[in-house]
């Protein structure tokens, strides 16, 4: 309401100007908060820098996704939510002196367009790679519920045509040159479908033929690997090394308690040699094959390691060795739910590959 000089009852005889009275103030809007932030970084210990800069040149190591708001003081400075950081924390993570590469997990859930891929590639340096998931579409036996629950056969399960359409052909166009790893991670088989294993093997050779020539596709992206990964032992056998050879793909070394260990795993990728090394470690062993959540509620909020697997690292750590030392490129991306906290487990494998 607009303020008086005086009241009514006591308005002067004599006539006065009437002074205008001042405009009323707008209403308050708040400010977009989460709009206008950005996502600091953390204060990095100088040694990093130096770190880094004794890690071999092709060596590619980073983390499962990136939006984990327990990781303040990490990677970042200050508490954001999770969906603040899935929409601007890629470009601060990538300032990290010891993280070049990051798995993009979400494309196995639906793919993702040519536009979405740039959007990435945008917010990260040049040297910065990208390890993809192939979309479920193409990549599970099994269309599932939204609880994981197999409701029925995929008929584009290892389809050549969606390979193309649906992961390779966006991924590069919107990548470009920071595609690194593109990996058809193949979800768990149901037991009839284990007792046609020289069928799977034979499909997966043809849908891996049937994509442009390696050598062509590195005229967009120069240090371009196609892996398959795994999630039953039953794949691990010499003739899916043979058509893994065939199609100009290599095995991607899955770090998960459904496959046995990373050492054990050693001999597929020796009958590719020489060649690339593309491996996820995803889950430590002792939580078993469906121990994603109680690792999860042991690990939250991912903020300090629980769980060393010393065996794991020595064993990741001789293999990127060889593999970069031998001229080829190392991708290695690390999950939470590994030791405990992602960011901590690149610093101790950083330093192992230093040394």
């Amino acid at each position: 309401m607009q303020d008086r000089l005086f009241p009514d009852d006591e308005a002067p005889a004599a006539a006065v100007p009437a002074v205008p009275p001042p405009a009323p103030a707008p209403p308050a809007v708040p400010a977009p908060r989460s709009r206008a932030r950005q996502v600091r970084p953390a204060p990095w210990p100088a040694e990093f820098a130096e770190l880094a800069a004794r890690l071999p040149g092709r060596l590619h190591l980073g983390t499962s996704s990136w939006s984990f708001p327990g990781w303040d003081g990490l990677v970042w400075q200050g508490e954001y939510t999770e969906s603040m950081l899935a929409r601007r924390g890629l470009a601060t993570y990538a300032q990290h002196p010891l993280m070049n590469a990051v798995s993009l997990d979400r494309a196995f859930y639906q793919p993702l367009t040519v536009a979405q891929y740039a959007a990435y590639a945008e917010q990260v340096p040049a040297p910065f790679r990208f390890v993809v998931k192939a979309p479920s579409v193409v990549a599970d036996a099994l269309v599932r519920r939204e609880d994981g629950q197999g409701m029925r056969a995929n008929e584009g399960f290892l389809d050549p045509g969606l390979a193309w359409s649906a992961f390779v052909e966006p991924a590069l166009q919107g990548l470009g040159a920071k595609a690194g790893a593109l990996v058809f991670q193949l979800s768990p088989l149901a037991p009839a479908m284990l007792a046609r294993m020289p069928h799977w093997i034979a499909r997966l050779q043809a849908m891996l033929a049937a994509l442009p020539p390696l050598d062509a596709l590195r005229a967009q992206a120069p240090d371009l690997v196609i892996a398959v990964e795994v999630r039953n032992a039953d794949w691990l056998v010499p003739a899916f090394a043979e058509a893994l050879r065939a199609g100009g793909a290599t095995y991607c070394l899955g770090g998960h308690a459904k496959l046995p260990p990373i050492a054990e795993q050693l001999p597929v990728l020796r009958a590719l040699w020489p060649g690339p090394l593309v491996c996820r470690w995803n889950l430590h062993r002792s939580h078993g094959a469906y121990g994603y959540e109680d690792a999860k509620a042991l690990y939250l909020p991912f903020d300090k390691l629980v769980d060393p697997d010393l065996e794991t690292r020595t064993a990741l750590a001789r293999v990127a060795r060889a593999t970069t030392a031998a001229g080829h490129q190392a991708y290695l991306t690390i999950g939470n739910k590994a030791e405990g906290s992602a960011p901590l487990t690149v610093e101790a494998m950083a330093r192992l590959l230093a040394d």
